[in-house]
């Protein structure tokens, strides 16, 4: 018993010896098939499992991150500086284009009222004045001079009053009250911001009571039903992935297709960005989330997918173990892809037969070992 016990421990030593001399060892000197006792494939931990074939087409999967599109959302700023005196709507709302959502007090606001209030009446005097003109014109009162005087008048006039009700358009007040308060004649206290799309409420920035300046962000607004993923994976690896390409959400029942792909690199962890547009379901996901996809990956001809642990290297050589009667046979593949801890493999398999999946170090070195006994 004594005995048997030092024969395994010299043998599980003679496998580390063996697998640091792999690099100067050659493959066509080995035989292909060595012998591994039934007793110590267990010790050794090595797992055999059937291949797998490509009925199930492998899948590739890398993180990507729920981010809206920016066509899709909206950001409300303040179009003058002025007090935030009330927030009209909550986070997480839903709102409809039109809906209210902050008032502003503003003095800068009431100056451009008053531009408004002033250019009006002198736009009607001068019109009223070119169309006296042109009348005593028409009766040969007046020279034609006088007449284009006027016309001149009304037209700086009309620029004025366009000017100032463009400068009310840009501040958020909709054209339908700036003509409210051209034909009343009569000032708002404050400005009420609407929103220009509907969505929800994915941020109000400030609180009543806030002073804000100019262009100061106010509130987020986006439309959730339609979302895309921004998908990191390798540099080397993206090029398998065409535009078009269909993307599905672990764990999710949501898919999506490729819109396009990053023409750079980070700089830092050598990734490209893909983008994808979720198809319907989006309500599933929630914006900045960060998901699992999986992109799928081809079928090859004579190929079969193994597991990144199966797969031992020598050299440029790659090898799977396949389980024989009396013992293991390394067999020679060619490695036409790696999709995470999937490895495709092309080479002299068949199905039903059994690889090591586990324990491919103890093997590679028994394999080594073997050839040095002879």
């Amino acid at each position: 018993m004594r005995q048997e016990k030092l024969s395994l421990h010299s043998y599980v030593f003679a496998l580390v010896v063996a697998g640091a001399l792999t690099t100067v060892a050659h493959a066509a000197d080995r035989p292909a098939k060595f012998t591994v006792p039934d007793g110590q494939i267990k010790a050794l931990g090595i797992q055999i499992a059937p291949l797998q074939s490509q009925a199930e087409s492998a899948k590739a999967t890398f993180p990507a991150q729920v981010v809206i599109p920016p066509k899709a959302e909206q950001v409300v700023s303040s179009p003058v500086a002025g007090l935030v005196s009330q927030v009209l709507v909550q986070q997480n709302q839903a709102i409809r284009s039109g809906t209210p959502l902050i008032r502003i007090a503003s003095p800068e606001f009431g100056q451009l009222q008053l531009q408004l209030l002033q250019a009006t009446p002198r736009a009607i005097l001068a019109r009223q004045a070119a169309q006296r003109e042109q009348a005593l014109f028409d009766e040969g009162i007046i020279p034609q001079r006088r007449v284009q005087e006027a016309q001149a008048g009304l037209r700086e006039a009309e620029a004025a009053l366009n000017q100032a009700k463009a400068a009310l358009r840009l501040s958020g007040v909709p054209s339908e009250t700036i003509e409210h308060i051209a034909a009343s004649g009569k000032p708002q206290d404050s400005l009420t911001l609407t929103a220009r799309q509907a969505g929800i409420v994915t941020e109000i920035a400030v609180k009543s009571g806030q002073r804000v300046d100019a262009a100061t962000a106010l509130v987020h607004v986006a439309q959730i039903d339609s979302l895309w993923l921004d998908i990191q994976l390798p540099a080397l690896e993206s090029a398998r992935w065409p535009v078009g390409t269909r993307v599905k959400v672990q764990g999710r029942d949501v898919v999506a297709r490729i819109l396009s792909a990053s023409s750079t690199v980070a700089s830092g962890s050598q990734t490209v960005l893909l983008r994808a547009a979720i198809e319907g379901k989006a309500g599933q996901l929630r914006p900045g989330e960060f998901v699992t996809v999986e992109l799928p990956v081809a079928v090859t001809k004579g190929g079969w997918d193994v597991p990144l642990s199966a797969v031992a290297h020598d050299g440029n050589q790659a090898y799977v173990f396949v389980r024989v009667p009396s013992g293991f046979e390394a067999r020679p593949v060619n490695v036409v892809a790696s999709v995470g801890q999937l490895v495709r493999v092309q080479g002299s398999l068949t199905a039903g037969e059994q690889i090591s999946v586990a324990g491919v170090v103890a093997l590679k070195g028994a394999w080594l070992d073997g050839k040095e006994s002879k």
